[in-house]
């Protein structure tokens, strides 16, 4: 009798216990921070590097990924 006890409260306490963890796992998982929403890439048009849409130098609609390949870029056209 004092084995099936002991049975009864090991598989109970196995029950909280498994309990606990999946509450604990499942607030981390609710805790890790989101993927930002993606950006649009624009290709520079002198180099062709990649840049992100909001750090990109756009003129007249052509994309260049610093002031300075937009300076060039207008220069070699001339």
């Amino acid at each position: 009798m004092r084995t099936l006890i002991l049975f009864l409260l090991l598989l109970a306490g196995i029950y909280f216990a498994r309990r606990l963890l999946a509450r604990t796992s499942e607030g981390l998982r609710k805790r890790q921070p989101r993927h930002p929403a993606s950006e649009r890439m624009v290709a520079c048009a002198h180099c062709g590097l990649h840049v992100p849409e909001s750090e990109a130098v756009i003129v007249d609609g052509v994309g260049f990924c610093s002031p300075e390949h937009r300076r060039l870029h207008h220069d070699d056209r001339a």
